[in-house]
This record gives C-alpha cells, sequence and structure tokens, in this order.
C-alpha cells in the first residue's frame, strides 16, 4: 500500500531539496556515483502485461481498475526499515498512458489526477523514490463497448520522459474473449487432519472464455510449513522471500502443451502433495492456471532460480465440467488448522535498596510444536502485559506504557512469526524508589480462549522485588519463584527455553517444493524473529491487548489468494487485489 501523504503537494516539493547526502542514507551510493557521472538514472514503469476482457463483463469487479501501473526508482528500500525513503532529486518528468489502439472495443477509464485527451493521459509528477513502494501509481479500468468481439485486442502502452532519468516502455496487450482459467475450488482439510499429514490437492481448472488456450502454465505455491516431495519433469520449482518468513513461499511452475477448449474443464492426471511439518499451523497452500504457451513459461522461469524436476510427466486430463460453482477465480486453504503452540511468560526475581536500580528479565518462549506464522494477518505481533511491582519506577524498558493513566502497566510486543522454538527477552530497569517486601508485579498475556495454545498454565510470569519466598506467582515457570531473591543485576532464572517439538524447518526438498525446509528460517535469523523486540507495534498493529491475534486473526481466511502469488504472478494480473499483508 503506498502511502497518500507522499502523494501531497509538501512532498512533491520536498523532492526538489532533497540533499545528495540523503541518496546515502537510503543506500543508493551508486545511484549518487552514476548521477556525478551525468548517467541517466534507470527508472522502471511496472504493471501487468496482459489483460483478458470476457465478453460477458465478468473480468472483474465492477468499477475497479484491471491496470495498475506503478513506478520502481533506482535503488532499493527496505520495507522493514525504521526510516523513511529519501527522495531522489530530480526535475520532474511525465509518464504517458497511451490507449488508442483499444479505440473501437473498449471505453478506457484513465487516471483523473492525469491530463486526459481521448485515450491519452499525461501523467506530470516530481516524487521518485528509491523501490517501488512509495511512488505514484496509475489505476486503468477497460469496459467493452457493444461493438466488442471475441478476438477484437490492442496494446496500452506506457512511456515516461524525464531530465536524467532513462525509462522503459511498457505494454500491455488488451484481448476481448480470450481463454478464461477458472480453478477448481480445493476439497476442504479431511477430518482427523494433523500436522505431518500430507493432504491430496486435484488440481484443474475450466475454460470459461471465448477462445480456446494454447498451451497452459500452473503455479502452485505453498508457505513455510509447506512442502511438495513429487518431483515432476514438465515442472520447475523455487524459492521466494527467502528473507522474510511473511512472505515467503515455495513455488512450482508447470508447462502443458496443446489446446484446451472453450467451456471444457481440465484435471491433473494426479493430485499433487502437499506434506505439512510438525511445526505447521495455518500454513497457506494455493493454486492457479494461466492461458501461456511455453516460451512465456519460460520466460518466466529465467533468472528466478528455478530448478528442474526429474521424476514423471504431470499431464492434463479433460474431464465432465461439472456445476458452475465448483471453480471460482482464486483456490487456496490453510493447513492444517489443527495444532498448538505453548506460549511460556516468564518473570525474575531481584532484590536491591532503596534507590538502587535493578534489571529484571522478562521472557517470551514459544515451546511448539507449532510455529505462529500469522500469515493472514500479514504478521500482526502478539503483546502481553507487564505491571510494575509497588515501590518502583521504570528507568528503561523495551516497551510502553499501556496508557497515560495507569504509567505502572506496560505493553510489550513480540513480532511475529515466533518459531516453533523462539524465545525473546525484554529486559527492564527498574528503580527502586521504596523496598517493599514482596513486592509483585504479574505478567500477562490477554485473557481469551486460544484455541491453538497447548498449556495456558504458564501463559503467566511474575516480577518479585525483595521477596520473601513466600509470595505465590501461579503461572511462572522462571525457576526461582520461591526461593530468596538475587541480588541486583540480571535475574538469570528469568525463563526456560524448550526447543518445543521437532524444530526442523519443513521437512525435505525432494522436489524443490519444501517450504521453508533449506533455509535460515528455522534457525531464527531471519524475518522479525529474533532478539529484543521494542514496544511498536510493526506491520500495522493496532493498540490493544493482543493487537486482534486471537483465534480469529491469526488463520482469517480473508481472500489473499493473489497476495500469496506476489513477487511471482504468472503472466497477469487483470486487477489489483487490495488485500492486506500476504505477498
Amino acid at each position: 500500500m503506498r502511502p497518500s501523504s507522499l502523494h501531497a503537494p509538501w512532498a512533491r516539493a520536498a523532492v526538489a531539496g532533497a540533499a545528495a547526502a540523503g541518496l546515502v542514507a537510503a543506500g543508493l551510493a551508486g545511484v549518487a556515483h552514476a548521477a556525478d557521472d551525468q548517467a541517466s538514472l534507470p527508472v522502471t514503469i511496472t504493471g501487468p502485461d496482459k489483460v483478458d476482457l470476457a465478453l460477458d463483463g465478468a473480468e472483474g469487479e465492477p468499477g475497479q481498475p484491471q491496470i495498475e501501473l506503478g513506478l520502481t526508482g533506482p535503488g532499493e528500500y527496505d520495507p522493514d526499515s525504521d526510516t523513511d525513503p529519501q527522495p531522489i532529486p530530480n526535475s520532474g518528468y511525465r509518464v504517458t498512458i497511451d490507449a488508442t489502439a483499444l479505440k473501437g472495443f473498449a471505453k478506457v477509464g484513465l487516471p483523473e489526477s492525469c491530463d486526459v485527451d481521448g485515450l491519452v493521459a499525461v501523467c506530470e509528477e516530481s516524487s521518485l523514490y528509491p523501490g517501488d513502494i512509495y511512488n505514484p501509481s496509475w489505476d486503468v479500468r477497460l469496459d467493452l463497448l457493444d461493438t466488442a468481439e471475441a478476438g477484437d485486442h490492442g496494446k496500452v502502452k506506457v512511456t515516461g520522459e524525464g531530465e536524467g532519468l532513462e525509462f522503459n516502455e511498457h505494454t500491455v496487450d488488451v484481448l476481448v474473449g480470450g481463454p478464461e482459467l477458472l480453478k477448481r475450488k480445493l476439497p476442504a482439510e479431511p477430518e482427523g487432519f494433523r500436522p505431518g499429514d500430507t493432504y491430496d490437492a486435484p488440481l484443474g481448472f475450466r475454460n470459461v472464455g471465448s477462445m480456446p488456450a494454447q498451451g497452459v502454465v500452473l503455479r502452485f505455491v505453498g508457505t513455510r510449513g509447506l512442502s511438495f516431495p513429487e518431483s515432476y519433469d514438465n515442472c520447475s520449482y523455487a524459492e521466494e522471500n527467502k528473507d522474510n518468513l511473511i512472505r515467503y513461499r515455495q513455488v512450482a511452475l508447470c508447462t502443458f502443451e496443446g489446446e484446451f477448449l472453450h467451456g471444457m474443464a481440465y484435471e491433473l492426471s494426479e493430485p499433487v502433495e502437499v506434506k505439512t511439518a510438525d511445526f505447521a499451523l495455518g500454513d497457506i497452500f494455493t493454486y492457479g492456471f494461466e492461458a501461456a504457451g511455453v516460451e512465456t513459461a519460460d520466460a518466466l522461469r529465467a533468472g528466478a532460480g528455478h530448478r528442474r524436476g526429474t521424476g514423471r510427466t504431470l499431464t492434463l486430463e479433460p474431464v465432465e465440467s461439472g456445476h458452475v460453482g465448483d471453480y471460482s477465480k482464486y483456490a487456496e486453504i490453510d493447513l492444517p488448522t489443527q495444532n498448538t503452540y505453548d506460549l511460556d511468560l516468564t518473570g525474575a526475581r531481584v532484590a536491591g535498596e532503596q534507590g538502587e536500580t535493578v534489571t529484571v528479565d522478562v521472557r517470551m518462549s514459544n515451546h511448539g510444536p507449532a510455529w505462529i506464522g500469522s500469515l493472514r494477518a500479514g504478521g500482526e505481533p502478539l503483546d502481553f502485559t507487564v505491571q510494575i511491582p509497588e515501590g518502583a519506577t521504570v528507568v528503561e524498558s523495551p516497551c510502553e506504557p499501556l496508557d497515560d493513566q495507569n504509567p505502572a502497566v506496560y505493553r510489550c510486543s513480540a513480532d511475529t512469526p515466533f518459531l516453533e522454538d523462539d524465545e525473546r527477552s525484554f529486559p527492564f530497569k527498574l528503580r527502586i524508589d521504596k523496598v517493599v517486601a514482596g513486592a509483585k508485579g504479574k505478567i500477562a498475556l490477554p485473557d481469551y480462549d486460544n484455541p491453538w495454545e497447548g498449556d495456558p498454565s504458564n501463559d503467566t510470569g511474575w516480577i518479585v522485588l525483595n521477596g520473601t519466598g513466600d509470595e505465590e506467582t501461579p503461572g511462572d515457570t522462571g525457576g526461582s519463584t520461591g526461593g530468596p531473591d538475587s541480588t541486583g543485576g540480571t535475574d538469570t532464572t528469568g525463563g526456560s527455553q524448550s526447543t518445543g517439538g521437532t524444530g526442523t524447518a519443513g521437512g525435505s526438498d525432494t522436489a524443490g517444493g519444501t517450504t521453508g525446509g533449506t533455509t535460515t528460517a528455522g534457525t531464527g535469523t531471519t524475518g522479525s524473529s529474533g532478539g529484543t523486540t521494542g514496544g511498536q507495534s510493526p506491520q500495522g498493529g493496532e493498540d490493544g491487548l493482543l493487537a486482534s491475534t486471537g483465534s480469529t486473526a491469526l488463520l482469517a481466511s480473508a481472500g489473499a489468494a493473489l497476495a500469496l502469488a506476489a513477487g511471482g504472478a504468472l503472466i497477469v494480473v487483470s486487477r489489483r487485489r487490495r488485500a492486506g499483508g500476504t505477498a
């Protein structure tokens, strides 16, 4: 999502005054060097390569654009960075969208923010940032005229120009009444399905378009806890977004030659096996077919790290078309839905004199066996509260006060994904203003019915200052909660760490299809699964305990099919799916 504030006049005005030092701050040293040499900076126009318009007008939601155009500026920007990117100095540029080739069969809705003359729009801009997140974008809506016929086609040409900038030319092929492949819906998870089981996915499509497809490409995708044991020689396999567990995908791309007639349905010669790992919970499998020939599929594989399968050939066979309700534009399933994790909160016992500052190490652990992917929520944090014991004041904390009216309670946030053998530390520095014997502060997860919490008994921890050893600390597994306090510093008994289940990272990779098994995902060195977490709520977390990470949020299945295919869309995304999180 591109923040709208960056399109405001003040943001554009800031571009002109940006200093060259901003380039270095954004990791654009190479770009700055190119500018010194008077070389043009490359700017990439992005968008779909192809749009098929159905004769019945059912190519998309009413009024929604089928084409979203964007820009990728020179250099890179890390979306997980804590700092905003610096604009790239420029003297302004224009992007021209020319849809005159569609005259006679399509009504074109060009961007209102641009200067529109007939079927041509000229968009004047000055805002330019590294990467693609903060740059301008333009939507184009296509509707068929009454004169349109199957086979009508044309191109939308998009060009750009600006001093010191070099734009590519992007074209969008538009075809009327072409092949339109609806996906067979996936059956529900079998009764009794458990982590480690294999789901047999019967994949197929129905061509509801007005023309046959000359070859098709199948793409199926799994997240970290899923793998594809079988290897097919007409498929290739790759990993995407290895450094981000939310967006990490194992992808298979399979090609099928031949003519696939309109009005006909086809299915694979055998189901695709989807193996679930012992730690899997709410992992997502999705697939799609697109009309494309072998040459197009080979182009998709090029440079994407794909490796060819070595097993038997997967084929498509015609079947009875069945009921139209058996097919849809998107097909996906969460696997498995039955697993548990064990979140464990631990505190510490410390002692000190009046005026002394002591360190208390609060810990949150996951003993597994399941990971907490929070894939549907896009990585919402897990929140818990820490009550400060009587007589103490917080000097330093990785967390934030719950509210101004209650400064003695802090809210801490643990980023997700939270792996199946992970532990996070939240050190509090407390000044003892008054010695209160046996002062206690409770550490707690929100009180709600969580069907995936395997052991609610340890969801509570305690901070004890100057205790006598007789204090009751139910739920705390910190170890020394029954004995005398340690004096000063950090209590080393703050939290026992269990490996929590198998701790494996996705199973074997025999087909290049394991979703996380051979990456560093399982080590806690990637994504946001390591180290001490701060008080901010990343990934759009909202105020309130647990930030909506209850039972409905962690495995909610609000339409995210296209987000799963982000970074490897087959050939065309006919319209933008405005879904949160996944990509």
